[in-house]
């Protein structure tokens, strides 16, 4: 299969990102690529779906890796994984016979190891500049569920139709589920056993970069984990910071001590980014300090900032994000980075994933949430026609419409970085606009 073809599967199909972004994984293709990274750090605490996906379906995501390198004319494939997730080691170990040109390349056990831009790096020791895509330095980066879905895509023409899921935190049976896309995050807590306290907050994805969430809220392409956390929870309490206030705290408490710089991924890589001199800047209410403000943009939003290294409690990634906001309203384009070495003291300063569980308060969530994939027939789903970064697909069905699991019901839109939308259900159309389409089950 060559580029174009792979390219055209992978847009018909809806394969995007399985998780962050959602970028579409056809646009990554791309043949100045000679490495292939698949990304398994899942570093984030208590999430725990990319390691179980990878223990069972190995050697379908590997078949998967092996085309795309093929693809591209890539020299290897690397499976960039924690040696603490011996199980899928050594599910991978088992299938390398067959696949001669990729390896295991093992990250250390801290956070942020599944940022790409550390993940290139300890897996090739390449430093992605700042500012730019993999591709810069000749890597492309897929995750575990995403090449899953590209295997089903190339080999059996499937369209992306259910989402693995962690739902842990305060439910009573704490699990990893398959199931159909456009499902509602309240469908999700029962099928998780319900949750074990009245007053709580859903938070989708992980716990340093998760969004809250509502019970009417849909699972999509991009959805990881479902943490149901008490409302005294100190990532819930961080999540609902007023903007005003944090400006304000920052201006009165910041101390300048440069714990936010010093344990800074990104800036221990050598890119420009330095959350002290950006709140230094902020706090003083001038904007003097250009570099402090547009080096905002070089911010991987990992949250190590504000969740783990500020003892005074201040919110550095959170008053960057609304920064980069408003330089992008302005018009203020990434500026160039110059470049700078990594750091010598970088390894000194990795934060351990179990350190930051223990920090965020997050120990006694740590369940195995074991995988299921018990088949869930729901009633109604609600599918988004924008479920990824990009241009939302273009409906071609009509209310009224008889649809199987898998049908086409939006195509990627013409001319834009765009991919197709299916069916997750049998069942017939009852709603199409321009932002959804709801099908009901026959």
């Amino acid at each position: 299969m060559n580029i174009n073809e792979l390219k055209a599967v992978l847009q018909n199909a809806g394969v995007v990102g399985a998780g962050g972004a959602g970028f579409p994984s056809y646009a990554k293709l791309n043949e100045n690529a000679d490495t292939i990274i698949l990304n398994c750090a899942e570093c984030e605490p208590l999430l725990k779906l990319h390691r179980q996906v990878m223990q069972v379906y190995a050697r379908e995501i590997l078949t998967a890796l092996e085309t795309v390198r093929e693809a591209v004319n890539a020299q290897q494939v690397i499976i960039a994984i924690k040696p603490s997730y011996k199980k899928a080691v050594d599910a991978v170990k088992a299938q390398l016979e067959d696949f001669p040109l990729t390896k295991i390349g093992f990250l250390p056990e801290v956070y942020p190891a599944g940022d790409e831009v550390v993940t290139i790096y300890e897996t090739t020791g390449r430093v992605v500049p700042a500012g730019k895509l993999p591709i810069s330095v000749g890597v492309t980066v897929f995750n575990v569920e995403t090449m899953l879905n590209a295997y089903k895509a190339i080999t059996e023409g499937a369209g992306v139709t259910h989402k693995y899921i962690t739902v842990t935190g305060e439910v009573k049976n704490p699990i990893t589920l398959r199931v159909p896309l456009g499902i509602t995050v309240g469908e999700v807590l029962k099928l998780a056993g319900g949750t074990t306290i009245e007053d709580y907050t859903l938070i989708n994805g992980g716990p340093m970069t998760g969004n809250i969430v509502s019970e009417s809220s849909v699972i999509t392409k991009t959805s990881n984990a479902i943490l149901v956390m008490p409302n005294d929870q100190y990532i819930v309490k961080k999540r609902r910071s007023d903007a005003k206030v944090s400006l304000k705290r920052a201006m009165s408490a910041c101390c300048q001590c440069r714990m936010c710089t010093e344990l800074c991924p990104r800036n221990l890589l050598g890119h420009p980014i330095e959350p002290s001199k950006f709140m230094r800047s902020l706090s003083s209410g001038t904007a003097t300090d250009t570099k402090a403000y547009l080096g905002t943009f070089f911010c991987s939003a990992c949250g190590l900032c504000e969740m783990y290294s500020c003892f005074q409690g201040l919110s550095p990634r959170s008053l960057i994000s609304i920064m980069k906001g408003e330089l992008r309203k302005g018009g203020i384009a990434i500026p160039e980075a110059k470049e700078a070495p990594v750091k010598s003291e970088r390894e000194g300063r990795y934060i351990l994933k179990s350190r930051l569980t223990a920090r965020l308060g997050l120990t006694k969530y740590n369940f195995p949430a074991l995988l299921s994939e018990k088949e869930y027939k729901p009633k109604t789903v609600k599918l988004l026609l924008s479920q990824h970064i990009g241009a939302p697909a273009t409906t071609v069905c009509k209310v009224g419409d008889t649809v199987k699991t898998g049908d086409v019901i939006a195509t990627a839109t013409d001319g834009a970085l765009s991919v197709a939308i299916n069916a997750s259900i049998d069942g017939k159309v009852k709603e199409v606009n321009s932002k959804y389409v709801i099908i009901a089950a026959k």
